[in-house]
């Protein structure tokens, strides 16, 4: 298994919009050969930021990497950029091959 994780350090101030964005978009993932699961977790809050994370969970790292090259994943992204405003920097990924 896979698990592919984005941190976004989201303003204070626009949780609700950024959940909401998150709640009400169309992910396209349950149309991706190797997709298990989506969350979305909310972390700590700083004075400037709270911390999210992205969390998807894949057959294997190609199962993932075959979805970043689809057209499902265009779609579901199209919006992304006019989005930027709500968080700080670029979302920071990572990937982990699960071992146990």
């Amino acid at each position: 298994m896979f698990i592919a994780m984005n941190r976004f350090k989201v303003k204070s101030g626009n949780e609700a919009e950024f959940e909401e964005v998150w709640k009400t978009r169309d992910s396209f993932l349950g149309e991706v050969p190797g997709f298990l699961g989506f969350h979305l977790l909310k972390g700590a809050s700083a004075d400037e930021h709270t911390l999210y994370s992205s969390h998807s969970t894949w057959d294997d790292q190609t199962s993932f990497e075959n979805w970043t090259r689809s057209e499902s994943f265009r779609k579901a992204h199209s919006g992304a950029s006019s989005r930027k405003g709500l968080y700080l920097d670029h979302p920071q990924f990572e990937g982990f091959e699960v071992v146990i």
